[in-house]
């Protein structure tokens, strides 16, 4: 009898153990983003399954179900644009062409700047990267002598316009040539820096590093040394460098069970946060804001037109504001990846911007002054790497060109400047200086009636598109032959430096109007009913299948019925032209 009642209760402890393990994880399940990118296992499952297809020549210009005739007119506008864009570019395509067998980055960002079905068919000179030699205040110039309107930012780096930061390298140089090189031994200016830091994050101390990528390796070692936990969370979309152990979904080739992924803006992520006893830090990308639980927009996704951006500044702060809450009860450390936010959305970053104090916080890209650099700030408590009362359990973290003098140097000179009353009352002015100038940006879209919207988080500007359709990534490419330079990754996202004058930013919406308006009159925005969204996709899908399962290619839906039957005229008209007479 007593056997039995112990077998009963040890079921029962165990039945009880199942039902709460299977509550934890229906509760993780539901803090989890719906979409792809919230399931990072399967998101990587997913990316191995989709398979290459190319569009064929008679494809790519109705790929829409436009008719032969719009399809004719797009064949002529694109050799036009390619003569066009030869002629400006010739020694910058050339140069850039000699790079590309022998550069990876390069090799990677001519492969993904539009979607990958219509990459075949484009022409080499659009798909090539630029090579420039000379910038002034906001422009930069290639190879040719062509001078653009820098929309690309240097990747966050060009905040106040690249005068100032040629300035800081200079300046920063001088101060410190004499040391030169030397590693280890520190310049006194590294004193001064540190001091500044410390008062712009509100923490006690600070550690160098070669990048924001390494600063944030930093933080969230530190964290889990500290607090003895192992996960860490980040939210759905976010980005914080390409180290795996943050970027969990696509792009991971090692498997990470350590990081939990987590929908922004969410419930039940909060419950996440304020129950699990595994969590050792919450990493926070403030630009987040602007394209919640979504990757940050490029152009290589432009299927359709269905990029979501938007900011709203005062629900994104009070979200913000319960994180803080929670981990400070739950002793979770709070870090901000101000690496490519920092110094631009307020003098004192995010942190000031939306009124948050962190735990920690890593900065990059600008804090240089031009020239590399990782920072990590953070509480005496978070920054020690060794415990006096165990004096082998350390966290090492070391790197060689830490703290390197010529960076001391530009960093230092770029520390006092942005502290001068010029760039303060900048600083105060400029929120509502960007906003203004995005009102004024949509109004001339608006009056042109052409079928973009601009979106911003002060002044980080993305590109929307109105109208359905499969070939909004032309737009870069026509932007860049009126005279403004993208990054890679296109019209998603176009980061503009303080230095643009209002005359200046003027300029450049004429520019947008402008490259708008001839890709409009080459009908690249052609319409007809039966395109929607839903319908480009329901194709895309429909073509995606058709190349993983050739056999059942014949018995799907197309939903662009016209397509097929105008692929097969054009062919047939193509082939009588080549067609060899007797």
């Amino acid at each position: 009898m007593n056997q039995a009642i112990i077998v009963y209760i040890l079921a029962l402890i165990l039945l009880l153990s199942v039902l709460l393990k299977m509550r934890v994880r229906l509760q993780l399940s539901r803090a989890k983003h719906g979409s792809l990118r919230g399931h990072s296992k399967w998101s990587r499952r997913m990316a191995r399954l989709v398979p290459f297809f190319s569009y064929d020549d008679a494809v790519f210009f109705i790929s829409d179900g436009a008719p032969a005739n719009i399809g004719q007119q797009r064949r002529l506008a694109l050799a036009e644009l390619e003569k066009s864009i030869n002629t400006q570019c010739a020694l910058t395509l050339a140069y850039c062409e000699q790079l590309e067998s022998s550069v990876s980055d390069l090799q990677f960002t001519s492969h993904y700047r539009i979607p990958f079905p219509y990459r075949n068919g484009l022409p080499k000179c659009f798909k090539l990267g630029s090579i420039a030699d000379e910038t002034k205040g906001s422009k930069i110039k290639d190879l040719d002598g062509n001078w653009r309107y820098d929309l690309s930012g240097s990747y966050g780096v060009n905040v106040f316009g690249y005068d100032f930061y040629k300035a800081c390298m200079e300046e920063g140089i001088n101060q410190t040539k004499q040391l030169g090189p030397v590693l280890g031994t520190y310049h006194p200016l590294i004193n001064d820096n540190v001091e500044m830091i410390k008062q712009i994050s509100g923490l006690d101390e600070v550690s160098f590093h070669m990048s924001g990528t390494e600063a944030v390796m930093q933080a969230v070692r530190l964290a889990r040394y500290h607090t003895g936990k192992s996960h860490l969370v980040r939210f759905c979309g976010a980005y914080h460098g390409w180290w795996d152990g943050v970027q969990p979904g696509v792009g991971n080739t090692r498997v990470t069970h350590d990081v939990y992924t987590l929908a922004d803006e969410n419930e039940h992520s909060l419950k996440v946060l304020a129950t699990r006893k595994d969590i050792a830090c919450v990493l926070i990308n403030p630009l987040q804001a602007f394209h919640r639980n979504n990757d940050a927009p490029a152009d290589t996704g432009l299927l359709a037109s269905e990029r979501k951006t938007g900011f709203d500044k005062q629900a994104y702060s009070r979200w913000l504001a319960r994180i803080r809450q929670i981990c400070t009860e739950r002793n979770i450390v709070l870090i901000f990846d101000e690496v490519f936010t920092g110094f631009r959305l307020a003098y004192r970053g995010a942190q000031e911007f939306y009124g948050i104090q962190a735990d920690m916080v890593t900065y990059g890209k600008t804090l240089g002054g031009g020239l590399p650099i990782g920072v990590v700030a953070g509480t005496h408590q978070l920054m020690k790497r060794f415990k006096l009362e165990q004096p082998a359990h350390v966290s090492l973290a070391r790197g060689t060109f830490n703290s390197h003098p010529y960076v001391m140097g530009a960093m230092n000179v770029f520390l006092k400047r942005i502290q001068s009353a010029e760039i303060q009352q900048q600083y105060q002015q400029s929120e509502a200086l960007w906003n203004s100038r995005v009102a004024y940006f949509n109004q001339r879209l608006q009056a042109e009636k052409l079928p973009l919207k601009i979106s911003n988080i002060h002044s980080i500007l993305s590109v929307s598109y109105t109208l359905p359709s499969r070939y909004n990534w032309m737009l870069q490419f026509y932007l860049k032959n009126h005279g403004v330079e993208l990054s890679w990754t296109g019209t998603g996202r176009l980061i503009m430096s303080f230095s643009f004058t209002d005359q200046e930013f003027k300029e450049v919406v004429e520019c947008f109007v402008s490259a708008a308006q001839q890709m409009q009159q080459d009908h690249w925005w052609w319409q007809s009913p039966q395109l929607s969204n839903k319908t480009i996709k329901r194709q895309f899908l429909s073509d995606m299948l058709s190349a993983k399962f050739p056999m059942i290619a014949g018995l799907l839906p197309r939903p662009l019925l016209a397509l097929e039957k105008q692929a097969q005229q054009m062919r047939a008209q193509q082939n009588h032209l080549t067609k060899p007479v007797n």
